[in-house]
């Protein structure tokens, strides 16, 4: 866990893993009408949402593998503008980029998902911990939570993302809300994007209680562990090795990348998904950090009220 594995593309402070050349071709992606895409800063809930949808979409029939759903929901990012092209529709397109670095369309749909700050700063560090190498000796939680309120991490500054965003929030094909919204209602915010989606989805869900009910059950967090073993490195090794029909000649780049090394152990690629999980982490100096972080970053704001209902440093 060291800056020295991050550099600016094009103004964008990004991790080395991602490779420049595809990440360039996200940003001059050029959205179609048909486009849905899930936004979020890295670990808010992105890939609940993304199977989540996915279900919505395919009638409680979502992918069946890691390999199988990365082909149907792109990370656009890591796998560039043609694995959008060449992705089966209906389908979705998952990014983390800041609004004014996001392909956008106002006849695209954009579906914005907000994590609070503390238990983003914990998932990430499990997350980023599983892409640092044994070489690398110094991989503490107290390392990383000082380069994230240093704003030194992948796809930018936490907040300068979450206000790209949040001051988009009223066009009306953006819908927005937060992360905590979603886990304690889970039901009724899968019916608010399935309206969001389209009438017919929500109608559908409504109409079709046992359909419904098998949407959430699938997207449990103890199903999407099943599905979702494995780690990010091994889902681009799999894709490499699609058979030529299916495979994205963007990513042979990554041939050349040293994709396969021996790294730090994480939680997996689907953690706790839990609310309030930072209070188990920080220390008291580092709410303290915390606390001066987000009042530096949040004047003239009122976007922390998004999380005035739970406990935050």
């Amino acid at each position: 866990m060291d800056v020295e594995n991050y550099r600016f593309v094009d103004g964008l402070w990004m991790h080395k893993f991602i490779e420049e050349s595809i990440l360039r071709t996200a940003f001059s992606y050029q959205p179609r009408a048909d486009d849905l895409f899930v936004v979020t800063y890295p670990k808010s809930g992105t890939t609940w949402i993304q199977y989540l949808v996915l279900s919505i979409l395919n009638r409680g029939e979502p992918p069946k593998s890691r390999v199988e759903f990365s082909l149907a929901s792109p990370f656009i990012e890591l796998m560039g503008a043609e694995a959008a092209e060449k992705m089966p529709r209906p389908g979705i397109l998952k990014t983390h980029l800041p609004f004014h670095r996001a392909p956008y369309s106002d006849q695209s749909k954009y579906i914005y998902v907000a994590r609070n700050p503390c238990d983003v700063c914990v998932s990430f560090y499990y997350h980023m911990k599983g892409f640092t190498p044994k070489t690398v000796k110094e991989v503490s939680f107290a390392r990383f939570h000082e380069l994230f309120v240093s704003d030194k991490l992948a796809w930018g500054p936490y907040f300068d993302h979450l206000h790209s965003w949040y001051s988009q929030r009223d066009r009306p094909n953006v819908l927005f809300f937060t992360y905590e919204q979603a886990r304690k209602d889970s039901a009724q915010w899968t019916l608010n994007i399935a309206d969001f989606l389209g009438k017919k989805y929500g109608d559908l869900l409504r109409e079709d209680p046992a359909l419904f009910r098998k949407v959430l059950d699938l997207c449990s967090i103890e199903n999407m562990r099943r599905v979702f073993d494995g780690s990010t490195r091994g889902v681009v090794r799999d894709l490499l090795n699609l058979p030529s029909e299916k495979a994205l000649k963007s990513l042979d780049v990554y041939r050349d990348k040293p994709i396969i090394v021996e790294t730090h152990e994480s939680d997996g690629f689907i953690r706790k998904g839990a609310v309030g999980d930072w209070k188990t982490h920080f220390t008291i100096d580092q709410i303290e950090k915390t606390k001066a972080w987000i009042l530096k970053n949040t004047q003239g704001s009122d976007v922390m009220k998004l999380w005035s209902d739970i406990d935050l440093p």
